[in-house]
């Protein structure tokens, strides 16, 4: 974080000068806690107390982080946090979890160290919270990409997974590990991470069994009853309800704040990330199911003959749904609960089971399935997150494990985990040694031996191959003879008296007998952490961790998935008789490996602690606090830590730091930063054995000098603050003494060429005015003069207009009287010419009449003569003669009767003149058949080549279809357009174009049928000479191009639908994704065009055009059936294609 401090001048921004904030400013207490004075348990405390009021929930001791539970949200986790700890040096700002992330990560990435973060604390302390701020941090720092991103989010995703089945509710914490967990996060050169490895360690499965009050079983029984669907518990056999299950306790089934049911399905979609196949998580959620099923099973006591109780099932439903769940013979798990066989050598030996042993096999398999099916997920789940690659990798390694337990009643799991916390207590001291040791010899500083208590004693009491505890637990669980808890205490009194961390009131040490603090069944170790009393009771019995050899055996033989890798002892060919180890063995074991992987490792400490027993955000219980500052050993690590020298920084930040305590140093120092810190030093008069000069660093011994260092910082900067203020304030108020001279000289500048502009305008006006009035008085002048010379010339042409009006009406009087006689004779001369004209009219008329009559008198006797003649040759033949006239008579008078009633020269207009007579039946038809072929030849002859290939595709079309197809009578009267989209003029286009070279016969959108659902998706049909083309309707990118001579054939149906199949030729390249099945609007034309353009381009006869309501079209390797049917379509009158099997394809088209 950096401030800021800048000055403005007259140029600008003079200079600017940055302070970097650390550690050590504005602290709340002490950030690290080495620098604590005095250094006492209650000042540690009373530190932790008030950062912990300030919700300044992290401290440092050294390079350990200190992490206290604050029970509420805060905002320091954002991703403007992460940016500001990115790539910072640890010091450099505030205790921040996020500095001991960068800093680990930094080192594995820079310096090729292989890191571990070990983060330890009780139940509660947030240790979980912890683990995962880590790795949220690591995967925001590290590199991006694809696969990079993929790995993170399996990570991330790994840990609800994890959570869900090995977390459960206590009564301090709602979301308490119940296991520990060690993850090993793998990283490439770069930094950026390829995989990962999980290990666990003891997982707490008794707590499947049984739960102390007010706590719950694990998350995954109340997610999966909660969370999943209803179809789901039906196949899982399960009901809602808590109550049903034995082994769910009921006083704490739900807590506030957790969603069961949202969990459920985050833990479902964080198995899917991880890499969980979907019949895996089926049988996962089986064997939890198996497990509640289990719990309620219950037994009955039946007697047998020879005296013996056996026990017997009482309700046998659980039992069968849970052997259904497992695939497992009912009577066989039956006969695992009621009988034993014990194998020695070549011997067998059944023994029956009371109903007490029936309740322990049954409890003991629940936790052995449960136990087993977490290892097994925590092996699936490190094969889904392993990296990939072989080439060497870096490590970073996360260990969340419980913190040390001291409770009213502490057993074997309380022992074992804090023996586990000695062992990571004892390497802690010895890396934090070590650490402090390698940089004093890396700095050059003398190193002296530190006293510090060794808990080696402790762990080999515990450890000891010959006469350890968990040694003499294991020789006593494998002796014959009668084996109790009994018997291992009085072996533990023998051979551990004499240890001085070992008490027990039966001991042969005198001074423990009178202590009655210490019970007669129980003995106390007195670890690092403080003494713990340890109930012997159950030790023997856990340990031995026993699951009867009929049990396994009855799980191997299940049908189920995962089954037998969870069971593999139980595999009949296979069979052991070796006891298997002991949980004891087993975990010594596994925290010898841990360790041994720790040492090879850079270590990064997380100490958390829990502030108080309420899980509320504003109480710190002093007490507790104080508990678990004693059994972290947290003091004991201060004392080291400052057993030699308590603060120690590189040159260069200590320099720019205290740079302004000294006047050579202040303000830049020209040399090496070693030899301005020696210089600042002597200045100071610091003693010098309170310090010490290594290669990078300056080591200060006591915390008091480093304060003493502050607090002269703090005189000194408050000094320059002051300084700064007293120079800022001048230059402020000569800036602004200038900025009023300045103002005033623009003032007045201003005013004075005011005035004067005011000045001229009113000598301006002035002016105008006396203008104005002199030229109105001119302009008055020089009117009345034109007005007179106006009046003058308006007189003149007035006398003249007068005069010339007296000469008109005069001349025009004299004409009108001239008119009037010239119209007089007029009238006289044309009445006489009438007079005239009609004599003559009646003269000729009478003329007339005479020559008619002499005309028709003598035609009348020019008759008789003829009459007279030819008599005697009209008796002859009258009869024919007068029929022949008549016929040709007739016959005339009906052709030109035609020429007045034709009909239209329409080709398809077939109206024709009613013949009157039927001996003109013949020539009428001839007549009709002839008019008609010439009337056909006129019509034609006006037709241009499109338009006789438009006919001529109409005319095919008619032969094709006509009284085939319902869809053929609408499709008479729509005029073949062909290329409908227009595709050499539109630009959307215009990648299309360029790939068809030829002529565009067609174009068109069609609708390609899916098969596998029926739907259509939008095509472009081309077609053109030699093939069509299928190309996407938005893109314009061909999909398919087919040659014409490829295509063998077209479906169609009976039916007024749009659908047609396009059928290849097997065996050519085109017919290697089979056939197509489209859908169109211009179904008749496509088909037409296609059967004409396909002879033509192959040579050969025309395509063959299949109509049936039924047909087949192959689809790669599969013949699909086609078929179509009357019904109600949902979408309207439109048909559709609905998928009813792998076979069959239904269309539905609308009834006619």
């Amino acid at each position: 974080m950096w401030l800021g401090l800048s000055i403005k001048t007259k140029g600008g921004i003079m200079s600017k000068m940055e302070v970097k904030t650390s550690l050590l400013d504005n602290m709340i207490g002490v950030g690290d806690m080495v620098l604590l004075e005095p250094l006492t348990e209650e000042s540690f405390i009373e530190n932790l107390r008030k950062r912990f009021d300030h919700s300044e929930i992290y401290t440092y001791i050294g390079s350990v982080v200190i992490s206290m539970n604050p029970y509420k949200h805060l905002s320091i986790y954002t991703a403007d946090k992460v940016e500001e700890y990115r790539n910072r040096n640890f010091y450099e700002l505030s205790p921040h979890i996020y500095a001991l992330s960068d800093e680990a990560y930094r080192s594995l990435r820079d310096q090729d160290k292989d890191q571990c973060i070990l983060i330890t604390g009780e139940s509660g302390a947030g240790k979980t919270e912890a683990s995962k701020l880590v790795m949220s941090y690591v995967a925001a720092v590290c590199g991006k990409g694809q696969e990079v991103n993929k790995v993170k989010e399996q990570l991330l995703q790994s840990n609800p997974v994890l959570e869900a089945f090995g977390n459960a509710k206590t009564v301090r914490n709602d979301n308490s590990s119940r296991f520990g967990k060690y993850m090993d996060i793998e990283f490439d050169f770069k930094g950026d991470p390829i995989g990962g490895v999980i290990s666990n360690y003891l997982l707490e499965k008794s707590r499947v069994v049984k739960q102390p009050r007010g706590e719950r079983n694990f998350h995954i029984f109340y997610q999966l009853l909660s969370g999943a669907s209803e179809d789901t518990l039906k196949k899982l056999k399960l009901d809602r309800d808590f109550s049903k299950y034995n082994y769910l306790s009921l006083d704490s089934a739900t807590v506030n704040g957790l969603d069961d049911a949202a969990n459920f399905r985050t833990v479902r979609n964080a198995m899917q990330i991880v890499g969980f196949m979907e019949d895996e998580v089926q049988s996962v959620l089986e064997l939890v199911a198996a497990v509640l099923k289990l719990g309620n099973i219950e037994f009955k006591p039946e007697s047998r003959v020879n005296g013996f109780d056996e026990s017997r099932v009482k309700d046998k439903n659980d039992l069968k749904e849970m052997c259904e769940l497992l695939g497992i013979d009912q009577s066989v798990l039956e006969r695992a609960f009621s009988f034993r066989t014990v194998e020695a050598r070549s011997d067998k030996v059944s023994t029956t089971l009371n109903v007490a042993q029936a309740y322990y096999a049954r409890d003991a398999l629940a936790k052995n399935l449960y136990s087993r099916l977490f290892s097994w997920l925590v092996t699936r789940i490190n094969e889904s997150i392993k990296a990939q690659t072989k080439t060497r990798k870096k490590v970073m390694g996360v260990l969340d494990i419980y913190g040390f337990e001291i409770f009213e009643d502490n057993s074997f799991e309380q022992f074992i985990i804090n023996y586990c916390n000695e062992k990571l207590q004892q390497i802690f001291i010895e890396l934090t040694l070590r650490e402090e040791q390698e940089e004093y010899v890396r700095e050059g500083i003398e190193w002296t031996n530190i006293e510090y208590f060794n808990n080696a004693i402790i762990c080999d009491l515990i450890e000891n191959n010959q006469n350890g505890i968990l040694a003499m637990l294991d020789e006593e669980c494998l002796r014959p003879g009668t084996v109790t808890d009994e018997t291992f205490l009085d072996k533990l009194n023998t051979i551990c008296a004499e240890h001085q961390h070992f008490e027990s009131r039966q001991s042969k040490n005198s001074k423990f007998l009178t202590d009655h603090s210490l019970p007669h069944n129980c003995f106390r170790i007195q670890h690092y952490a403080g003494k713990v009393l340890y109930r012997v009771e159950g030790f023997v019995d856990k340990n031995n961790d026993l699951l009867y050899r009929d049990l396994s055996q009855a799980m191997f033989k299940a049908n189920h998935s995962i089954m037998r890798a969870l069971f593999p002892e139980g595999n009949p060919a296979k069979v052991n008789l070796k006891r298997p180890p002991t949980a004891g063995f087993q975990f010594r074991a596994s925290v010898a490996t841990l360790m041994k992987n720790l040492q090879t490792k850079n270590p990064n400490y997380i100490r958390c602690i829990k502030p108080n027993d309420k899980k509320s955000a504003h109480i710190f219980t002093e007490s507790l606090v104080g508990h678990q500052v004693r059994y972290l050993g947290l003091m004991e690590n201060v004392r080291v830590r400052r057993a030699g020298y308590a603060f120690r920084q590189a040159y260069e930040p200590c320099l720019e730091r205290y740079k302004m305590l000294c006047k050579q140093t202040w303000p830049h120092w020209k040399g090496p930063a070693r030899e301005g810190v020696e210089v600042l030093l002597n200045n100071l008069q610091v003693a010098p054995e309170e310090y010490s000069y290594g290669r990078s660093k300056v080591f200060i011994r006591n915390p008091r000098t480093l304060f003493f260092l502050e607090e002269k910082r703090r005189q000194c900067l408050e000094d320059l603050a002051t300084l700064i203020q007293k120079i800022y304030r001048g230059w402020k108020c000569r800036t602004h003494f200038l900025l009023l001279k300045k103002s005033q000289v623009v003032v007045a500048a201003w005013y004075r060429r005011y005035a004067q502009q005011k000045k001229y305008q009113k000598i301006k006006s002035a002016t105008v005015v006396m203008q104005s009035f002199i030229r109105g008085w001119k302009a008055r002048k020089i009117l009345r003069e034109l007005k007179y010379q106006k009046r003058c010339e308006e007189a003149v042409t007035t006398i003249a207009a007068y005069w010339h009006g007296t000469q008109a009406r005069r001349e025009l009087r004299r004409l009108k009287e001239e008119a009037r006689n010239k119209h007089a004779v007029t009238v006289i001369w044309a009445a006489w010419l009438g007079t005239k004209a009609r004599r003559e009219l009646r003269r000729l008329k009478h003329e007339a009449r005479s020559k008619r009559a002499v005309s028709i008198i003598w035609a009348g006797w020019q008759g008789t003569k003829v009459r007279r003649e030819y008599r005697k040759f009209f008796r002859a033949n009258a009869g024919r003669k007068i029929y022949e006239f008549t016929i040709q008579r007739i016959m005339q008078q009906h052709f030109l009767g035609l020429k007045n009633t034709m009909p239209s020269m329409s080709p398809i207009d077939k109206t024709w003149p009613v013949r009157r007579y039927q001996f003109l039946d013949g020539a009428h038809k001839e007549l009709r058949r002839i008019f008609h072929l010439w009337r056909c030849k006129k019509y034609r002859s006006q037709f241009t080549e499109e338009k006789k290939a438009i006919y001529e595709e109409k005319l095919q079309a008619s032969e094709l279809f006509k009284d085939k197809k319902a869809l053929y009578p609408s499709s008479v009267s729509q005029p073949f357009k062909g290329d409908y989209l227009e595709i050499n003029k539109n630009p959307k286009y215009q990648k299309l174009n360029s790939m068809v070279e030829e002529k565009i016969l067609l174009a068109d959108i069609v609708n390609k049928i899916n098969r596998a659902n029926g739907k259509g998706a939008p095509r472009i049909f081309v077609l053109t000479k030699n093939n069509f083309v299928l190309a996407d309707q938005k893109t314009g990118q061909v999909k398919a191009s087919v040659p014409l001579p490829d295509l063998s054939s077209v479906s169609v149906s009976t039916q007024a639908d749009g659908f047609f199949a396009l059928k290849l030729k097997e065996g050519t390249t085109s017919a290697a994704k089979g056939d197509f099945l489209l859908s169109s609007d211009h179904l008749i034309e496509i088909i037409t065009k296609l059967q004409r353009t396909g002879a033509a381009a192959a040579s050969r006869d025309q395509i063959n055009v299949d109509i049936s309501d039924e047909f087949l079209v192959q689809f790669k390797q599969d013949k699909v059936c086609v078929k179509f049917i009357q019904g109600s379509p949902k979408n309207g009158n439109n048909a559709a294609c609905k998928r009813k099997n792998n076979r069959l394809l239904e269309v539905s088209v609308p009834s006619p």
